[in-house]
């Protein structure tokens, strides 16, 4: 889109002084009241939004509740799908006239320029790899590792070591954080298409107020990793299934601060994993079985807003979510109406058990050697995390082997 805030138009009043070299010298006190939003001003990205979103629901579109910024059209066989962020569109549709028909219609009433077939999005680097696509962020990573002084460093296997969570005391304090929270930040963004490297970065993103040596030394492993992994980016492919699979795990009492626990879920879609999440709980957990729970909790919550975004997108879930969790106690917790002493303080027990009764999800047991969220709560082996890593779909542009489990 072509100078998008400028599109905006205003629904209150604002004023601006006249602009340099366009002043009024016969009224030099006057001042100029906008009718369109401008670069720089506070209503210019929901005055945008507003007359874009306006206009798509025109052309009989319809603005998605579970995701503000997707539209859909849906007549009979004719599907489009639109996606919106700031001034950059993601567009498909079901065959490609009505896709052309599409864009004419966009650019008709709005100034646009059509570059194509998808190939970077927002940093992101759309590559076709045989019948599906890579995303990868390589020029990202060269970036990073070049703001750090580190385009030459020593690679490593694994982006965090086996060893205990890092204390928010230990070490001396770093005595400029700026570069350190930088730093981290960009890491942040890179998650987008990395999720091998999420649980590292969580860790270090937990010191960002306090920084220290040895958080120092940890965000310096993840970028020597990254180093070592240019190559790599997240694989999606054309699957023969449409269901939910979800893995939880959790880390009991992780952390030596606080004695919180981190939960991490990796949902798959058919073949490919589409939503991951590696998260410090809010509360302590009084037993594992506890914070196993909390887990799975989050995890059904990304269930629920994934099936109501697959309705919104015409292609419903037919078949009952799988949730998989390593905790023997935690599954027969999900379905069992009993409520037990120690479990009468955990909201989150009656979140799922609602969601396993209307059939939503079922909580199953996963063997710990096959618990890929493991990878989103700890540090692991080496070849247990290379193995768990192409299990999740991040491989290069040559890799056969795939995704699921």
């Amino acid at each position: 889109m072509k100078n998008a805030f400028l599109h905006g138009t205003l629904l209150e009043t604002v004023y601006c002084a006249q602009p340099v070299g366009f002043e009024d010298f016969a009224r030099p006190d006057h001042v100029c009241r906008l009718n369109r939003s401008l670069y720089g001003l506070k209503q210019a990205p929901r005055a945008w939004y507003s007359r874009f979103a306006s206009h798509l629901l025109q052309l009989g579109f319809v603005e998605a509740k579970t995701d503000t910024s997707l539209f859909v059209y849906h007549r009979g066989d004719d599907m489009v799908y639109l996606l919106l962020y700031v001034d950059d569109i993601v567009l498909t549709a079901s065959s490609t006239p009505l896709l052309r028909c599409t864009i004419d219609a966009l650019q008709r009433e709005l100034s646009m320029k059509d570059l194509g077939e998808l190939h970077h999005f927002l940093g992101m680097h759309v590559q076709r790899s045989g019948d599906g696509l890579l995303l990868s962020q390589r020029q990202f990573m060269l970036e990073i590792l070049e703001r750090a002084g580190m385009t030459d460093c020593k690679p490593c296997s694994t982006p965090v070591d086996t060893n205990p969570k890092l204390s928010a005391a230990e070490g001396a304090p770093l005595v400029n954080g700026t570069d350190f929270r930088s730093l981290t930040g960009a890491l942040q963004y890179l998650t987008f298409t990395r999720l091998d490297i999420v649980y590292a970065v969580q860790q270090v993103c937990l010191h960002m107020h306090d920084p220290r040596e040895p958080h120092l030394a940890a965000l310096k492993r993840i970028l020597r990793y990254i180093r070592g992994t240019l190559h790599l980016g997240l694989l999606l492919r054309p699957s023969t299934q449409s269901d939910l699979l979800v893995y939880s795990d959790a880390d009991w009492a992780g952390c030596p601060d606080t004695r919180k626990s981190t939960s991490g879920y990796a949902v798959f879609l058919g073949d490919n994993l589409v939503s991951w999440s590696s998260k410090r709980q809010n509360a302590v957990s009084r037993s594992s079985v506890e914070a196993e729970y909390r887990a799975v909790a989050n995890a059904v919550a990304e269930v629920s807003w994934l099936r109501q975004l697959l309705v919104e997108l015409h292609v419903p879930l037919r078949r009952t979510a799988l949730v998989y969790c390593d905790n023997i106690s935690t599954v027969y917790m999900s379905s069992n109406p009993i409520q037990h002493q120690r479990t009468k303080h955990v909201i989150d027990l009656h979140f799922v058990r609602e969601r396993v009764a209307t059939s939503d999800v079922r909580v199953l047991h996963v063997p710990t050697s096959s618990q890929y969220a493991d990878i989103f709560t700890k540090g692991l082996p080496s070849s247990v995390f290379t193995e768990f890593r192409s299990s999740l779909n991040v491989q290069a542009p040559d890799d056969q082997t795939a995704g699921e489990c």
